[in-house]
C-alpha cells in the first residue's frame, strides 16, 4: 500500500524552528517529485516547496524563501522540510505529496497523486 506519513509538527514560538519529515512506504521515492503543501483555516491550500526526484532542484513559494529548506534522502525513502524563523502566518496543517518524476519540479496540486494525512504546525507565543 502506497503511503506517505508526515511527522515533526508541533507548537513553536515565533522565531523558532521545526523539521518536518515525510516517510514513504509502498513506493520508491526516487521515482517521484516531492512537494510540501499547507492548509490554514479559512485559506486555500498553498504550495510551499518542491524538490526534484534526484534532489538537485528545489523551488519555494515566495513567503518561505530563505526560511524553509526542502531536502530528501532517497536511500531512507524520506523527505524533509526544515522550517526556520517561523511566523504565526506559517500556522497550518502541512502535507507532503508525491508527483511522478516526469512532472518535473512542480507546485501544481493537480500533478500530485499521493498525499499524506498532514501534520499540524502552530506558531504562537
Amino acid at each position: 500500500q502506497t503511503q506517505l506519513v508526515e511527522s515533526g509538527g508541533g507548537l513553536v514560538q515565533p522565531g523558532g524552528s521545526l523539521r518536518l519529515s515525510c516517510a514513504a512506504s509502498g513506493m520508491i521515492l526516487d521515482q517521484y517529485t516531492i512537494g510540501w503543501f499547507r492548509h490554514a483555516p479559512e485559506r486555500a491550500l498553498e504550495a510551499v516547496s518542491s524538490i526534484s526526484y534526484h534532489g538537485g532542484e528545489e523551488t519555494y513559494t515566495d513567503s518561505v524563501k530563505g526560511r524553509f529548506t526542502i531536502s530528501r534522502d532517497n536511500a531512507k525513502n524520506t523527505a524533509y522540510l526544515q522550517m526556520n524563523s517561523l511566523e504565526p502566518e506559517d500556522t497550518a496543517l502541512y502535507f507532503c505529496a508525491a508527483a511522478r518524476r516526469y512532472s518535473g519540479l512542480t507546485l501544481r496540486v493537480r500533478d500530485y497523486i499521493y498525499w499524506g494525512q498532514g501534520t499540524q504546525v502552530t506558531v504562537s507565543s
